[in-house]
């Protein structure tokens, strides 16, 4: 997969954000990083370039401004990835008694952050010729819960429709956008695991696979749908999950 003089917009720059940048920037794209977040210690080197932005993904104007800098830099973009989102685990609760301030807050940024960052990112694709766009959902998307997350649940599932609409808008265009669905994930987001090894080992040996995802994990499939390989593939959802969706 050649990435070589790319154009690449990553929102989100924790642990998959930050692992998908550090792909791209190996394989030669120029990637810009944005998160609310301060800069991480050392940022990704490689071939390709990098910048960091530090602000808030989910105001329009740090959006607008830091996506048109980044393009006028290197003159045009060529990919979108957005993997903004909170989880506020013992605050989420059941819509039936959650702090609805609570759902208003992941809504914003789980949901609210991509549509702005689609919405900035689209006219510099079309000037390009066309893009790539890939956005993080969740399997949480796909099921109930007896100890539920609804908020959570709720945002990445619209995030699936979010991508099928602007798949169908944009294709003529030459612009992809798909999903995907990950499974559990050793990210800074999980670090509860780091102090409860027993959880951790009950989870993976629940995973077909045996063993919960890393951030690679989710690097290699992105940067597969970002590829001209997935050239014929948009509107729709990779489940990287380690087969825990497919067992009974």
């Amino acid at each position: 997969m050649s990435f070589e003089g790319k154009v690449a917009y990553v929102a989100g720059a924790g642990g998959m954000g930050l692992r998908i940048a550090q792909d791209l920037i190996q394989a030669g794209a120029h990637v810009a990083l944005a998160d609310v977040k301060p800069a991480p210690g050392e940022l990704p080197s490689g071939p390709g370039g990098n910048k960091y932005f530090e602000g808030d993904l989910t105001d329009d104007g740090f959006v607008e401004k830091t996506m048109a800098e980044w393009e006028r830099r290197h003159g045009r973009l060529d990919y979108l990835v957005n993997t903004t989102g909170v989880l506020l685990f013992g605050r989420d609760r059941s819509c039936l008694e959650m702090d609805l301030d609570v759902w208003d807050r992941v809504m914003t940024v789980n949901l609210k952050s991509f549509v702005l960052t689609i919405r900035h990112a689209v006219p510099a694709m079309k000037r390009a010729g066309g893009g790539a766009m890939v956005h993080f959902s969740s399997i949480d998307a796909l099921r109930g819960d007896d100890r539920p997350q609804d908020a959570y649940g709720c945002s990445k599932a619209a995030i699936i429709r979010l991508s099928k609409s602007v798949a169908i808008q944009l294709a003529r265009q030459r612009i992809r956008s798909n999903v995907i669905l990950p499974g559990p994930v050793h990210t800074p987001m999980q670090a509860r695991w780091d102090n409860d090894p027993a959880a951790l080992q009950r989870l993976s040996d629940f995973v077909p696979l045996g063993r919960i995802g890393a951030v690679e994990d989710m690097a290699n499939a992105c940067l597969f749908l970002l590829s001209d390989k997935a050239g014929f593939i948009t509107g729709t959802e990779l489940i990287v999950d380690g087969g825990l969706t497919a067992r009974p």
